[in-house]
This record gives structure tokens, C-alpha cells and sequence, in this order.
């Protein structure tokens, strides 16, 4: 195969894709959700910042509760907002802003 033909396959399965996703606007959305689910989950191992992996931790979560509510599980999909978003989020939250942080710059204290 030469490259044209690569391109030309690469550009006629986005085609395709595209016209799936158009008729099931369903099956998008739930790629999209997958999509932002998966940067959310690497960004709370990579992050540098608690707080910041604490809220992204709450996207994450959020998500899952979304895809609850895609499967028709919509009872399963409101307790993990309240209990997961809503409680174990704002304890992460609240945990790290009441820890003590020492900076390593000062030593007079």
C-alpha cells in the first residue's frame, strides 16, 4: 500500500465514524464522556497540585455517574453524585485545606 491509499482508508473510516455518530448521537456522548473520564483519571495521578487532583478526582466521578444515567440506572446514578461527588470529594477538599503544608524554603519557624 502506498501512502495515498493509507490516507485515502484513514479519511473514508473518519467518514464512517462520523455518519455513526451522527445517527446515534447517544454512542457520541458517551465517547465523549469516555474521552474526558480517561484525561481526568491521568490527570489525578499527574498532577502536582492535592487540590487540583481532588477536583479532578470529582470529574472523574461525575462521569461515572453520567454513564449511570446512559444505562438507565438512574437511582445508582444520583447516590454516586451524593455520595461520591457530593461527600467523599468535599472531605478530600476539606482534608487537604485543614493539613498543615510546610514549605521547605523556610526553616525559621
Amino acid at each position: 500500500m502506498d501512502a495515498g491509499e493509507i490516507v485515502n482508508n484513514v479519511f473514508n473510516w473518519c467518514g464512517e465514524a462520523f455518519a455513526t455518530f451522527a445517527n446515534n448521537l447517544d454512542a457520541f456522548a458517551f465517547v465523549v464522556l469516555a474521552a474526558i473520564a480517561i484525561l481526568a483519571a491521568i490527570l489525578v495521578v499527574t498532577s502536582k497540585e492535592i487540590m487540583h487532583s481532588a477536583f479532578y478526582l470529582a470529574l472523574v466521578f461525575t462521569c461515572v455517574a453520567v454513564t449511570y444515567f446512559f444505562l438507565n440506572a438512574e437511582l445508582v446514578g444520583v447516590i454516586q453524585m451524593m455520595v461520591y461527588v457530593g461527600a467523599i470529594t468535599i472531605l478530600f477538599a476539606f482534608s487537604v485545606m485543614l493539613t498543615r503544608r510546610t514549605i521547605v524554603g523556610e526553616e525559621d519557624e
